[in-house]
């Protein structure tokens, strides 16, 4: 009769930081053998972190991670721990190419057992594995007191063939795969009907193990699973967190019993999250305790300092206002209620005495005139983050970026950019959710992300979360039409179509590559279709010199679109 408990350890961890990965390790499969696992697994590259990119072709960063997880198999044996299998991923190095392979290991009884090279190395998108790693070998089995788990990494169960196809063979009675599949919306129900898939194809329950956590511009969501040969979910973790949870298999059963199922997010709650998510870690990764940006009163800087609130405290957000002679009173209010509600540091630097002493030298008009004001703007917010040892914060969203309506060296400036890739709808969306949130009673440390197992019983975050406004973001940075503020009366749409229509052009253009004699066969008007390529086309320069900020679309700016800035073609 053969049973096994698997532990599914979805931990979040940091790129190099040998040290740290593997305490993380050792403690999660302390606290799953205390649990009584036979097995416990861990992400993709979870010793190294994921993507390490070109840390894999450092010798010195191998032989260091492979020195780490012996170390890490005679401390489990000496602590009694040898009968465990841990499955987790780090970098290997092929013997014949002496070139770097995504490597799954098993830790067992003292010693590290080689385990698995992925197979498939993805070359797409966010992904440029195959010019880093070597592809492995076909497919591994591993016995474990009875049972038949066939393993897998990540890629190796998105492509038909390969390593699942010859496992569907071998009568295996568990598929495992340990992956670092990046979050992007709608991609949670992707993965869940390929798991479905393969489960079928092996005739076996198959287990989805996430990684968890951002690294740079990359927001990996968890949201591990188990699914049954029938498509049965089994077991699902909570997304956005770290989370250890069980997988009872038990070889006799026909079918396999269903344990802890965490709820679904909403699809707003989700990409919110995700954002707030890659904020918090980049902070953490790099020794940020605060933040500051500029507060102008619109729903840009509004959304971003409600996300910094949500990853750092509001008490860790420093709001600038930097009022013209342009900015209304109604803008300025806004910004300063936002400030308070947040409980966030509020400081007002107006900026025209200073536009003022530039003009009396360069004399500037139009659009010059306008830029200068944006880029007083950044050298101030620049100023904060250098003087206090703050991440400065870009509130660009992706509709601005993608048409090149942003200062460069202006409201451009910025360490990390949280809203890059949301377009100016999505702004609007995410910022009604907050504010519903809020009056739900979430509060600050209290959403998923931040908060922990204790954090919905916990007596002060309640009492903290009811004295918070019921309304975080004033409606009036919400409702009112979009400007800029650097001319009189100027609006967004002076400049751009209506962010209803732009933003479906824009997503038609850019995610789904369409041409203009598509985009016309789309419906849209021949004006707008001009005018936005010609937008898009001219700002490629602008958008290689924004800040990071977290995907969470399927095509983000940056990795996933790599267009040359000297470009003639012109449809």
């Amino acid at each position: 009769m053969t049973q096994l408990r698997f532990a599914l350890a979805q931990i979040d961890t940091r790129v190099g930081d040998l040290d740290a990965n593997a305490e993380a390790i050792m403690a999660y499969s302390r606290r799953a053998a205390a649990h009584h696992a036979q097995v416990v697994v861990f992400p993709e590259m979870s010793l190294t972190g994921y993507p390490i990119e070109d840390l894999a072709f450092r010798a010195t960063f191998r032989k260091a991670a492979w020195d780490k997880a012996n170390a890490m198999a005679k401390q489990l044996a000496t602590d009694g721990l040898g009968g465990l299998y841990v499955v987790a991923g780090t970098v290997g190095t092929d013997t014949e190419s002496d070139k770097p392979r995504n490597r799954l290991v098993v830790l067992h009884d003292g010693v590290v057992w080689a385990g698995y090279d992925k197979h498939f190395l993805p070359n797409y998108g966010v992904f440029d594995e195959f010019r880093i790693f070597s592809s492995g070998q076909r497919s591994v089995v591993l016995d474990i007191d009875g049972a038949r788990v066939g393993l897998a990494i990540c890629e190796d169960i998105w492509q038909d063939g390969g390593p699942v196809d010859e496992l569907a063979g071998q009568h295996i009675d568990v598929l495992l795969t340990i992956n670092g599949s990046p979050y992007e919306e709608g991609k949670t129900h992707t993965r869940y009907d390929l798991a479905v898939r393969r489960a079928h194809e092996v005739n076996a329950p198959m287990i989805y193990l996430n990684q968890v956590g951002g690294q740079d511009d990359l927001v990996f969501d968890g949201g591990s699973f188990v699914v049954d040969v029938d498509g049965t979910l089994l077991e699902r973790s909570p997304m956005f967190v770290e989370d250890l949870s069980y997988f009872d298999f038990d070889k006799q059963a026909e079918r396999q019993q269903i344990g802890t199922i965490a709820a679904e997010m909403e699809r707003d709650e989700e990409v919110y999250c995700a954002c707030v998510l890659g904020l918090k870690d980049y902070m953490a990764k790099n020794h940020f305790s605060g933040v500051c940006l500029g507060l102008s009163g619109g729903i840009d800087s509004a959304l971003v300092a409600t996300m910094a609130a949500d990853a750092c405290g509001g008490e860790n957000v420093c709001g600038i206002s930097m009022p013209s002679q342009y900015s209304s009173d109604g803008s300025k209010d806004d910004a300063a209620d936002l400030a308070e509600n947040l409980g966030a540091h509020y400081e007002v630097q107006a900026i025209e005495p200073l536009f003022q002493s530039f003009q009396q030298q360069l004399t500037l008009g139009g659009i010059a005139a306008e830029n200068l004001q944006a880029r007083i703007r950044g050298v101030i917010v620049m100023a904060y983050s250098n003087s206090r040892n703050l991440l400065a914060l870009a509130t660009g969203n992706k509709s601005e970026l993608a048409c090149g309506y942003s200062t460069i060296y202006g409201d451009a400036v910025g360490g990390y950019a949280p809203i890059k890739d949301l377009l100016k709808t999505r702004v609007w969306d995410l910022s009604r959710w907050r504010n519903k949130a809020a009056q739900e009673g979430l509060g600050f440390g209290m959403l998923p992300i931040v908060g922990n197992e204790a954090a919905s019983s916990d007596s002060a975050a309640v009492a903290a979360a009811k004295a918070l406004p019921s309304v975080l973001i004033p409606v009036s940075s919400i409702e009112k039409e979009p400007s800029a503020e650097l001319r009189p009366g100027q609006k967004d749409s002076d400049s751009l179509p209506q962010y209803a229509l732009l933003d479906q052009v824009l997503a038609a253009y850019i995610e789904h590559a369409h041409g203009r004699a598509d985009l016309l066969a789309d419906g849209f008007d021949e004006t707008t279709v001009d005018t936005v390529m010609r937008l898009v086309d001219r700002a490629e320069w602008k958008r290689r010199q924004y800040p990071l900020g977290p995907k969470v679309t399927a095509l983000a700016f940056g990795r996933d679109r790599r267009l040359p800035i000297t470009n003639a073609f012109r449809e």
